[in-house]
């Protein structure tokens, strides 16, 4: 029987440093499981083919990998800049003027990209730029001519197409930008199997997207509205992402690690996973070994429950993409060992109003619990029965079968799970008898070893869990 796997998750985002072939294939086997493909940069051509060539470095490796399509979401951002990198320094005046991307600015007139810029600031406010490196206060606004005068109180270093952080609410700004519903389209031609929501501020963002395709909605916390919705975001979303990045921009960065803490929590309440994100591994995007701080802070959003961490620049634009996935990995091996599983005097799941499902799920994992099963067996079409299941942190292998290549590869981004395919079953007594002979075929169970199957009836029907059955197979 092979060893229980590791059970966080590992997102890496693919760029020029991790998209040859034989790089890719050695990130699966380091340890990766979902490929990021960042849509703010790239052509649609470009990523069809990323997702090509992943798929094939699944196949070459022997791993299912899922496809995450992040979507750059009303993000505003700069225009050209000339030259290249301008400097600005402490007590420059520089002008924000509103225009295209394809505009140009230089160190003294910057373009906005977005046509109602000027109506969105007001003489006090904050402006920050290239992520925060750069931060401006605005001192005049003139609205009829698109311009804000600004003074520069922490200078440093600005390129095109940089991000544009305000510290007003900016709901000026479409939910979802009609780019992003291009990028949708093209996603779904492409067979993503994830799609994130960036900038989300209310629930009504992710419902936008729901019509627009079938893959699960990852809500990105980004901005402080979405902190003030989040418990009606996580409920609308499949799965959350605190993405550390502009979040620590958007709010007083000393009270980013107690929200991430709160909305890692809530995910785990609502069983839906979470991603952390952003600056896990930093420091290796230029060294082949990470600072204690940031395996610290890995490790700590292990503990606190997140389902999966993430490497942005890491794995896209570091010398190190494959050490950085490895890195990842062994942090999450050694501190699952002590991290906290089930316990059957808390309850980490809050009950979702009388849904059968989720009363289901934790019978099967008390279950396996109690007999000390070797494994949970979920036979399931969209991939619900395994997350519920997962969301309680059983101690002990979580095998979902399905007869669904999308679904098995969604099940990537869920704490523990193991995903495989199986035939599909329309009579449930064959289903669970298809589902103990998988596993033992797959090695993850042996003969003669106890496990708990849940299953539905009728079978085939998704969202109809109802039994949990306890064999040795």
């Amino acid at each position: 029987m092979s060893p229980a796997p590791r059970r966080t998750k590992i997102v890496a985002t693919i760029g020029p440093a991790s998209r040859d072939p034989d790089v890719l294939v050695r990130m699966i086997h380091a340890g990766m499981d979902v490929a990021r493909l960042n849509f703010s940069h790239g052509s649609h051509e470009d990523h069809a083919e990323t997702v090509r060539l992943v798929r094939e470095a699944a196949e070459r490796a022997g791993r299912p990998v899922a496809i995450l399509q992040d979507l750059p979401g009303p993000k505003i951002r700069l225009g050209q800049v000339e030259p290249e990198v301008v400097d600005l320094r402490e007590g420059d005046l520089v002008t924000l003027r509103s225009g295209n991307v394809e505009d140009v600015g230089d160190e003294r007139s910057l373009v906005v990209a977005w046509d109602r810029f000027a109506d969105a600031v007001e003489p006090g406010e904050e402006v920050h730029l290239a992520d925060g490196i750069v931060r401006l206060k605005v001192e005049a606004v003139r609205t009829g001519e698109g311009e804000a005068d600004c003074r520069v109180e922490l200078g440093g270093p600005v390129s095109s197409r940089k991000g544009v952080n305000l510290s007003g609410p900016a709901d000026l700004l479409p939910a979802v930008p009609e780019e992003d519903l291009a990028h949708v389209a093209a996603g779904r031609q492409m067979g993503v199997d994830l799609v994130a929501v960036s900038f989300v501020r209310r629930p009504e963002d992710i419902e936008l997207l729901r019509s627009k395709t079938r893959c699960p909605l990852i809500a990105k916390f980004e901005k402080p509205q979405a902190i003030e919705n989040a418990e009606a975001i996580v409920r609308a979303a499949d799965c959350i992402m605190v993405a550390r990045g502009d979040l620590g921009i958007e709010l007083p960065i000393a009270r980013v690690p107690r929200v991430q803490k709160e909305l890692i929590a809530m995910a785990g309440a609502l069983a839906r996973p979470a991603i952390t994100a952003t600056q896990m591994l930093e420091s290796m995007v230029h060294s082949a070994r990470p600072t204690r701080a940031e395996v610290t802070d890995v490790a700590n959003a292990i503990l606190d429950g997140t389902d999966a961490v993430m490497l942005s620049q890491e794995s896209a634009v570091g010398r190190y993409p494959v050490e950085a996935v490895r890195t990842l990995a062994e942090v999450a091996v050694e501190t699952e060992a002590v991290a906290p599983t089930w316990d059957w005097n808390q309850r980490r799941v809050r009950r979702d109003s009388a849904d059968p499902s989720w009363a289901v799920a934790r019978s099967a994992v008390a279950v396996a619990q109690e007999l000390d099963a070797a494994a949970i067996v979920v036979p399931t079409l969209s991939g619900r029965s395994a997350r519920l299941v997962s969301a309680h942190r059983p101690d002990r292998r979580v095998i979902a079968l399905s007869p669904s290549r999308e679904t098995v590869a969604r099940c990537n981004l869920m704490w523990g799970v193991e995903g495989a395919m199986m035939a599909h079953h329309g009579i449930t007594e064959e289903l669970i008898a298809d589902a103990a002979a998988r596993v033992r075929e797959l090695g993850w169970c042996r003969p003669g070893d106890r496990v708990v199957i849940t299953a539905g009836l009728p079978s085939g029907t998704p969202g109809t869990t109802s039994l949990v059955q306890v064999q040795t197979i």
